[in-house]
């Protein structure tokens, strides 16, 4: 099998209207820039360069697409699973900026489902526009897979509470301005007991900031130390108490979204690019890569079934599931790409970057192990 071989994506294009298909292509057409594609090429991490990020993302904002799968009432694009697959695989197609805003993609669908009113007036439109972007703020150096062992403190002091403790692997929050958070209100609680789920400014007093170096020499990631930092009562997502329960929902949307169908065609297409710059290239690989990009198509299949209600499973297990299938995808792609040219920068930078992927929000085993609960196996 020839390199120049593999076609165009052909997966589920009679499921979207002809006429927003060209709506999308004519968009991207106009307002993708040499220099925006040139970033997204570039990109081997989670996000694509910052100055590219904030123009791609003031583009999409202008444009009504910001959040496409954001209901209409709230600002967002209002599309299917469908519509959602089309625009993100066309992105990829052209090498567009990868945004993967944490506002967007996790915080503002809880804040949709289970936030008041008035958190609802003031933070979605924020998201939307850029003015606030977002880090989560989970896990702690005892308490990574294991979150139930976190041990932040939100001592409730009047309407705030004051918190003590570090967060650590948080990405980006050194670009962010707000971080959700979660944190332990009941000092005598243990396990999932006891916490609260709050939406905190990271610009008040006694949040600092420091860098954690990955191997490749990128800081995407952060600790981040709360001295007697005050935040108000009312800046949470549920009850006292019942914080476990919003960032089980939280994590169930992250995970069901952080490695998408389009994020995996991106990685298909620079593994071949990789392969294209060697001098002589492996035919194993050639068929390798092939069977990668048939695997990408089952795995947007089971997108559009999860998305559909269609896999009769909880949504814990079914963004789990999903979460395996394409975190250990995206790895093999990598590798692959590695190995057609192991001594490209790129495809180095690339392979080194999707390494953690079965550690963040959660291992594979943690995941594999709640399938496993939700199919009734021991």
């Amino acid at each position: 099998m020839a390199l120049d071989s593999f076609s165009a994506r052909k997966v589920g294009l009679d499921e979207v209207a002809a006429s927003f298909r060209a709506e999308v292509d004519q968009f991207l057409e106009k307002e993708l820039t040499p220099e925006l594609c040139t970033a997204g090429r570039a990109t081997t991490g989670l996000k694509s360069a910052r100055a590219a990020c904030k123009e791609w993302e003031k583009k999409l904002y202008d444009r009504g697409w910001a959040a496409p799968m954001w209901p209409t009432l709230h600002g967002g694009a209002g599309w299917s699973d469908a519509q959602r697959l089309y625009f993100e695989n066309a992105c990829a197609d052209r090498d567009a900026p990868i945004v993967q805003s944490s506002g967007v993609r996790t915080i503002g669908p809880l804040i949709i489902a289970d936030g008041t009113p008035q958190q609802q007036a003031y933070y979605l439109p924020r998201i939307l526009s850029s003015e606030h972007e977002w880090c989560q703020g989970f896990s702690e150096p005892q308490a990574g897979s294991d979150l139930s062992a976190l041990a932040l403190k939100a001592h409730l002091d009047g309407d705030d509470f004051i918190l003590n403790g570090n967060k650590i692997w948080t990405s980006f929050a050194g670009f962010a301005t707000h971080m959700f958070l979660l944190a332990r209100a009941d000092p005598e609680s243990h396990g999932s007991a006891g916490m609260v789920f709050l939406l905190l400014e990271l610009d008040r007093p006694g949040v600092s900031i420091r860098p954690i170096r990955f191997i490749d020499g990128d800081a995407e990631t952060h600790e981040v130390f709360f001295d007697n930092v005050r935040t108000p009562v009312d800046d949470r997502i549920g009850q006292i108490g019942d914080g476990w329960r919003s960032a089980k929902r939280l994590m169930e949307i992250a995970r069901s979204n952080n490695t998408t169908t389009g994020l995996l065609r991106r990685a298909h297409r620079a593994a071949l690019m990789s392969l294209r710059s060697a001098r002589d290239p492996d035919p194993g690989l050639i068929l390798r890569l092939a069977d990668f990009s048939s695997r990408i198509d089952a795995f947007e299949m089971l997108e559009k079934r999860v998305g559909t209600g269609d896999i009769p499973c909880s949504p814990g297990a079914t963004s789990s599931m999903l979460k395996v299938v394409a975190t250990e995808l995206h790895q093999a792609i990598t590798e692959a790409g590695l190995d057609g040219f192991p001594y490209g920068d790129f495809a180095l930078s690339k392979y080194f970057a999707t390494r953690a992927a079965s550690i963040y929000s959660g291992t594979s085993e943690i995941h594999r192990n709640i399938i496993a609960r939700a199919l009734g196996l021991p």
